[in-house]
């Protein structure tokens, strides 16, 4: 079965890792520290955003992809995905700045909004059509 929104999703998030990853190298060089963060807050930021995104990433490609199988692939799902990965870049750009930031406040919200919403829904979906799993039948719908 492939799973279209998942594999998109993974795709694009694996592009924005490659990104992220490249600013932290660009300081880097720029700085010449091979390891840590030599002092430098800016790397250091770039350092923590690259960080945060492997952190919380993960878990959303996982929900995608289970909610995905579950339910089907759904315009809502593909909005869901789209709107955490344009929060991530947001966060990350917004690492950039001082604080306050918007982008970097905006991007965290909607991130756990989205963990919190599919982590809820990913849960409730067996107990949402009991009957169906009751019967032994797929509540998978391709369509």
């Amino acid at each position: 079965m492939i799973l279209p929104i998942t594999l998109t999703m993974a795709g694009a998030a694996a592009l924005i890792a490659v990104w992220l990853s490249a600013r932290v190298i660009a300081k880097r060089v720029a700085g010449k520290v091979s390891i840590g963060d030599g002092g430098d807050p800016a790397l250091l930021a770039r350092m923590r955003a690259h960080a945060n995104y492997t952190e919380t990433t993960p878990f959303v490609l996982i929900l995608i992809g289970v909610v995905e199988l579950a339910t089907g692939t759904q315009l809502w799902l593909w909005a869901v995905g789209g709107v955490f990965l344009l929060a991530r870049i947001a966060h990350a750009l917004g690492m950039d700045r001082p604080a306050p930031n918007p982008f970097r406040m905006i991007g965290m919200l909607v991130t756990l909004t989205v963990m919190i919403g599919l982590g809820g829904y990913a849960a409730a979906i067996p107990y949402l059509a009991p009957a169906a799993l009751d019967s032994g039948a797929q509540v998978i719908d391709v369509g």
